[in-house]
C-alpha cells in the first residue's frame, strides 16, 4: 500500500481527529446528561474506544463513514475512479479489518461492543443514547457478563 505521496499522507493524518470529534461530543453531552458517567480514549482497550463503562463491560465506537468503511461496495466503487485509488481502497479495507479484528477481542474479553456511524449519531443522537444507555443499565444490574467472575462481598469481621 503506497501513499500518495508524504506531503498528501501527512495532511490526510493530521486533519483526522483522533478523539473528541463532533460526533463523539454529541453522544457524550447526551450521555452525561443522562447521568452516565464513562471514561474517554481507552488505550489500554483493542481499536481505542471512544466511550468506555467499565463497570458494565460497555465500549462504544464512533466510526466516521469514510475511514471505516461504510456502505464499504459503494465506497470502493467511488473511490477506485480517483486518484491513487488502489491506495485508498486498500487502506479503507485494512481498517475495516482492523475494526474487525478490535472487535472481536473486545467481545472475547467480555465487552459488549456499540459502533455507531457518525452520520447516524448526528442525525438521530437521541435514539442511539438510548441504545447506549439501555445497555449500560442492563449490565450494571447485579448481573455478571458471561466472562465476568462473580463478585464477592466481603462482610465485616467482628470479634466475639
Amino acid at each position: 500500500m503506497k501513499p500518495a505521496s508524504k506531503t498528501a499522507s501527512k495532511v490526510a493524518k493530521s486533519s483526522s481527529a483522533k478523539r473528541d470529534t463532533k460526533c463523539e461530543l454529541l453522544l457524550r453531552h447526551v450521555l452525561w446528561r443522562r447521568g452516565l458517567r464513562y471514561r474517554v480514549d481507552a488505550r489500554s482497550l483493542p481499536g481505542r474506544p471512544d466511550v468506555v463503562f467499565a463497570a458494565a463491560r460497555v465500549v462504544v465506537f464512533c466510526d466516521g463513514d469514510f475511514w471505516h468503511g461504510r456502505d464499504l461496495d459503494e465506497r470502493i466503487a467511488k473511490l477506485s475512479v480517483g486518484h491513487n485509488a488502489a491506495y485508498w481502497i486498500d487502506k479503507i479495507k485494512a481498517n475495516v479489518a482492523r475494526d474487525a479484528r478490535n472487535r472481536e477481542a473486545l467481545v472475547r474479553d467480555g465487552w459488549l461492543v456499540l459502533r455507531f456511524w457518525e452520520s447516524d449519531l448526528g442525525s438521530d443522537t437521541e435514539a442511539l443514547a438510548d441504545q447506549v444507555e439501555a445497555a449500560v443499565r442492563l449490565r450494571s444490574s447485579g448481573r455478571p457478563s458471561p466472562r465476568q467472575p462473580k463478585r464477592r462481598r466481603r462482610g465485616r469481621t467482628t470479634a466475639l
